[in-house]
């Protein structure tokens, strides 16, 4: 039986994920892999629970925050792929380089769609002694609609990811004002699975952490138009230039892991804005969110 590896939701971000199984790295692991489509974010944590999944991936925020509420949780993460934080700020460049202290003074509008990428935010606002509480901002509304906004000057500055950044430098709407990227290692997106799911399936699981491996050194050794051919599939409504746009403003940052260990710092670094903001009520413990027996596997 194949494993039946559930996507978080549809991201450029992800690429690696969608390459490692669009240019055969599993297969040529010798593991047979089902890779199955998500309604919405989070949404394939509980088929984990229930086993009508394998394995899925998506943010350690969601091991932390189960280990949180639940000390016994099942969940643990390994492999991790997207080490940096993928969002950013666009909005309009004045005669000044932008500083987030000016957050306070723009119409602002963070990501709605998931928790983590204001998580962050938040703690590097407070790190520069902004409170993220008094700071107003729209916080309810889609990041295609704030695009838009954006567009039709309705707001200053918005929060978001790739293929937007792309697309406001193509349409004129917007400049990077900030990448979160620039903060360090963040733990952002790494394979999830249960506990009993990782003894059930270890060696298929450190056969799918070495094909990752292997799919992150090609990634860094080859043009961003190459992985945007490889996934273009997945994204039929991007542009290819839009796409190949993307992934080499992500690889230029360093956005994916060159390994697939779960970098300590990195976690903590999450573990700590997730607390500030009040998602989780203690800080978790490294070994008590990542899988030991696949963390720091190589190729």
């Amino acid at each position: 039986m194949p494993i039946r590896l559930m996507e978080n939701f549809r991201a450029v971000f992800y690429a690696p994920y969608y390459a490692t199984h669009a240019l055969g790295f599993y297969k040529r692991e010798g593991v047979d892999v089902e890779l199955l489509t998500s309604d919405a974010p989070g949404d394939a944590v509980p088929k984990l629970i229930d086993r009508s999944i394998d394995l899925t991936w998506g943010g350690p925020m969601r091991v932390m925050k189960a280990h949180d509420q639940d000390r016994t949780s099942p969940l643990a993460s390994f492999c991790e792929v997207v080490s940096h934080d993928p969002f950013f700020l666009i909005g309009r460049k004045g005669a000044q380089p932008f500083r987030l202290t000016e957050l306070a003074d723009k119409r602002f509008a963070s990501v709605s769609e998931v928790p983590t990428p204001w998580m962050c935010l938040q703690q590097d606002l407070r790190d520069l002694g902004v409170d993220p509480e008094k700071l107003p901002r729209f916080s309810d509304r889609a990041m295609a609609r704030n695009y838009h906004a954006l567009q039709a000057g309705d707001i200053d500055v918005m929060q978001g990811f790739e293929p937007f950044i792309s697309m406001a430098e193509r349409d004129r709407a917007g400049d990077i004002l900030y990448a979160a990227s620039t903060r360090g290692p963040t733990a952002y997106t790494a394979f999830i699975a249960t506990r009993e799911a990782c003894t059930k399936y270890r060696d298929e699981f450190a056969a799918m952490t070495r094909s990752t491996a292997k799919m992150l050194a090609w990634l860094y050794a080859n043009p961003a138009d190459e992985l945007a051919t490889a996934v273009a599939t997945f994204f039929p409504d991007v542009p290819k230039d839009i796409l190949a746009s993307s992934f080499r403003r992500y690889n230029d940052a360093g956005l994916w892991s060159r390994e697939t260990r779960m970098i300590p710092h990195g976690s903590a670094r999450l573990a700590q804005s997730l607390l500030s903001g009040g998602f989780i009520a203690r800080m978790p413990g490294y070994d008590e969110c990542v899988e030991p027996t696949l963390n720091g596997i190589q190729p």
